[in-house]
């Protein structure tokens, strides 16, 4: 079973949990800005939904560019602790099989503007 995960924006996750070509389950989580709470506790009740283990996952593929900044790297790390902790293969659409998946920002980051 393959395990997609797309924080690619800051409003939305989707997971997705496929066989093959076939998706077995996809959910989008409306997350604006709460990817880091929704995500993992969704891919559980995914996994429970069609009666499978975290240990089932045979491979993950992140979507890696996008436009929000933290959005993103939730998603991107999320993936690469999970492919590490499984010891299963990562993807990414832009660069492939990697070992670590790196967030490709559609924008350069303003985190450090300061807000009037």
């Amino acid at each position: 079973m393959k395990l997609y995960i797309s924080t690619a924006t800051h409003t939305h996750i989707v997971l997705e949990l496929r066989s093959g070509n076939n998706v077995l389950l996809r959910k989008e989580i409306e997350a604006a800005h709460r990817q880091a709470e929704k995500l993992l506790p969704e891919l559980e009740m995914m996994l429970k939904k069609i009666k499978k283990k975290l240990s089932d996952i045979k491979e993950i593929i992140v979507e890696n560019k996008g436009e929000g900044f933290t959005a993103l790297r939730i998603g991107v790390c999320t993936a690469n602790a999970l492919s590490y902790a499984l010891s299963v293969p990562l993807r990414t659409p832009t660069q492939g099989k990697v070992t670590i998946a790196e967030p490709k920002y559609s924008k350069a980051p303003t985190i450090t503007k300061k807000k009037n």
